[in-house]
């Protein structure tokens, strides 16, 4: 038995694919170990997979034996082609029948891309078919949708094919076209905006409730509206006539609690007695201020609820995934499993490969709060935020001209000038040039322009001088100065030397406008606007997810208002002659005429295509005069018109839009509750001052900072244990909104269930 455990610990210490634990209390010679007591390059390599996976998210349970496989599947221009062939999916809507103007393609041609990009996402489905464990796959509903969707859609061309040999000029259907949005959200790689609509309809079941006895209420009003003013034989100023039937009353009613026909409906009544206001106050207070403010209260409080579960979901996704790769390295050490420095160096090679070895020490500094030069699972846990952290080293932050011209560049006067630029006051004195620059621009004084160009065109030349090009570019506001300032100079030297006069470029005036933008940058620093613009920061990424939650629904309702509406309203211009006006009719249908639409001139408000669709449903979102938009294709279709348009205002203005409200919300209170510098980051900074680091901030008082980010340089003083060792941390003011989160709801979690 010892012969051949000492062959077996020859033959893996000569080959280079396995790498031994070091342990003091390990000897194979003994008889005691067998090869689990070896870490082989796949052990290393499904370990640092994991550990990905917890940093960005990823949800996958792949088969260990297929990591290379699930590697591959993460490749940026994997994920990329597969976000490619979803937007050429979508794309293919301004190219279809009926098409954007002069855009049009043949059925072939956009067939023949469609089914391109369906060969993806099926090669998408079978790849993570081969590295996903099968038993999970097939009972997860996003890949079950996915298929369907696939499936329907093939079966849509099909039957389209066929329709259009047998029946030729006939209006063939495309009936799965309203479906391509949901491949973005059920595919792995939407799992943010798959999130949203999982709050979305997990909220629904409350808001349903309540929007059962809101509709109850408003057809008890419609119905009392009904039976007051039936018999008053009153009309609307177009001639309608005024509630005397029941579900226009019920339609007029609706479209007032959304204030968009706010006094008009109430203005025949009115007229005929001034008591009757009273009536409408009592709705718009009853339906509007009371039931709303219940709909986006329970919305909120619902939606907190599911967010929280979400948070959570995440946050035990990732401690279950450096767990499971906890367990793979680990070993005993007295009572407790750890993972040891070399162990630990070598991982570290296959997680973070660009960071040095002297960065992987230092992240096994910060975990290892007992100073054994091991890691415990409750410190491993911490990994994937700690790899978030935007630690760097520093090796050289000497400028150009310090290491080509030291002499003139450390010389007195450079210094002095140097001093002035880092000085706090150097930036509030460009900042109160930027507001007299902006009140200038706003009262029109042209002679000024070369002035305020060429005091900011030296302002980015010293801080050029000082700072050095690469930590110049770094900051944000600093490449938007350089590009305005420049741009602005070169268009305003152009027009000089043509002679052209300046108000006729608008190209130089929209650079000059630019500029006072920086504005915000100052406000930021002022504390009682800070909450409110780091929350607009932070939440930015998310605003996104709900962006392309609207897309969904945008995309849905526009392929079916094309089908429905296209053709039937068409612009043909307002000022025609009397035989233009017989050719062309009213929005080109003569059922618009002497109707609100055609007089309020909404002719292009349309869908024929797929981008004017996008416009009108945009318009509707916002709903002031929704109602007016809703009557002109009511006219040309069938008042049963009114469900596609209703159902849209619940969908996005009613539900999307407060869900986004209530997430606006959770943000704020964040923003103010949370404090600003997680645990992690102030581990850092302890651990490296006891690493033999000094910290320093450029945010110090007398030192200018360039955006509002400090950075801390981590400078070697003379007792540092590790010669050589600098780094440089940025530590940012704002969080966003998923880090805010996590950190809110982590501590409800117990590390020991892991």
């Amino acid at each position: 038995m010892k012969n051949h455990a000492h062959k077996l610990d020859i033959e893996l210490q000569n080959n280079p694919a396995y790498v031994r634990r070091q342990s003091d209390s390990m000897d194979i010679s003994s008889g005691n170990n067998d090869v689990s007591n070896f870490v082989t390059k796949d052990d290393f390599l499904v370990t640092s997979t994991l550990i990905l996976d917890a940093k960005y998210g990823r949800n996958m349970d792949f088969r260990k034996e297929h990591v290379k496989s699930y590697l591959f599947y993460n490749k940026w221009h994997q994920r990329a082609l597969l976000y490619f062939s979803l937007f050429v999916n979508l794309t293919l809507g301004i190219f279809e029948k009926p098409a954007v103007p002069n855009f049009e393609l043949p059925v072939w041609a956009t067939m023949f891309i469609e089914v391109l990009c369906l060969l993806f996402f099926i090669f998408r489905i079978i790849h993570t078919a081969h590295v996903e464990k099968m038993e999970n796959l097939w009972l997860d509903r996003k890949y079950i949708l996915v298929v369907i969707i696939i499936l329907l859609t093939i079966l849509d061309m099909f039957g389209y094919i066929i329709w259009i040999v047998i029946a030729p000029g006939t209006n063939a259907v495309r009936w799965s076209r309203p479906l391509r949005p949901f491949l973005c959200v059920n595919f792995p790689e939407g799992r943010q905006v798959r999130q949203a609509f999982r709050n979305i309809r997990r909220s629904m079941p409350e808001v349903v409730n309540i929007f059962i006895l809101f509709t109850l209420t408003l057809c008890l009003f419609s119905l009392l509206a009904l039976k007051l003013y039936s018999s008053k034989n009153l009309y609307f100023p177009d001639g309608t006539p005024y509630f005397q039937y029941y579900m226009d009353a019920i339609w007029q009613l609706y479209v007032l609690v959304t204030t968009a026909n706010n006094p008009d409906v109430m203005m025949p009544a009115y007229d005929y007695s001034n008591w009757w206001a009273l009536f409408f106050v009592a709705v718009i207070i009853v339906l509007l201020y009371t039931f709303m403010s219940i709909v986006l209260a329970a919305i909120y409080n619902s939606y907190r609820d599911n967010l929280k579960k979400e948070v959570k979901n995440v946050i035990y996704t990732k401690r279950r995934k450096l767990t499971e790769a906890f367990e793979i390295l680990q070993e005993k050490n007295d009572d407790h499993y750890v993972i040891k420095k070399p162990c630990w160096m070598e991982l570290m090679k296959y997680v973070v490969p660009k960071r040095s070895d002297k960065q992987h020490e230092l992240l096994l500094h910060v975990l290892d709060e007992d100073n054994k030069s091991c890691v415990k699972k409750t410190q491993f846990l911490y990994l994937a935020d700690l790899l978030l952290l935007p630690l760097t080293e520093v090796k050289d932050r000497m400028t150009l001209l310090e290491k080509h011209l030291p002499g003139l560049y450390n010389s007195r006067v450079s210094c002095i000038l140097k001093t002035i630029v880092k000085h706090r006051f150097f930036r509030w004195f460009f900042d109160s040039l930027i507001f007299i620059n902006a009140w200038i621009i706003g009262f029109g004084i042209k002679d000024a322009d070369w002035f305020f160009l060429s005091i900011f065109f030296l302002e980015i030349l010293f801080k050029l001088y000082t700072f050095g090009g690469f930590k110049f570019f770094k900051q944000f506001w600093n490449i938007f100065d350089f590009f305005v300032v420049n741009g602005a100079l070169i268009l305003t030297t152009y027009n000089y030397m043509e002679n052209e006069v300046k108000n006729d470029s608008y190209v130089l005036d929209l650079f000059l406008v630019m500029r006072v933008l920086r504005l915000f940058r100052t406000f930021a620093s002022i504390k009682r606007f800070r909450v409110v613009i780091m929350t607009i920061v932070s939440i930015a990424p998310s605003i996104s997810t709900y962006g392309a939650v609207l897309l969904v629904f945008y995309y849905f309702y526009a392929i079916i208002g094309m089908e429905i509406f296209h053709g039937l309203i068409r612009f043909h211009g307002y000022n025609m002659t009397f035989t233009e006006l017989n050719n062309y009719s009213f929005c080109g249908n003569a059922k618009l005429k002497d109707s609100n639409f055609y007089y309020d001139h909404y002719c292009s408000n349309n869908f024929n295509d797929i981008l004017k669709s996008f416009v009108i449903l945009f318009e509707l979102t916002v709903v002031n005069q929704w109602h007016v938009l809703t009557s002109g294709f009511v006219l040309v279709t069938h008042p049963a018109a009114r469900l596609y348009f209703l159902t849209f205002h619940i969908c996005c203005v009613v539900v999307v839009l407060n869900i986004f409200t209530a997430f606006i919300l959770e943000a704020f209170v964040l923003e103010y509750t949370l404090s600003k510098e997680s645990k992690l980051e102030s581990v850092l900074e302890r651990t490296l001052k006891q690493f033999g680091t000094g910290v320093t901030e450029n945010s110090d008082k007398s030192v200018a900072s360039d955006d509002n980010e400090s950075d801390v340089e981590i400078i070697p003083d003379k007792f540092s244990s590790v010669k050589g060792l600098q780094f440089h941390v940025k530590k940012r003011n704002q969080k966003t909104m998923h880090v805010m989160l996590q950190e809110m709801f982590e501590k409800e979690i117990e590390i020991e269930t892991f």
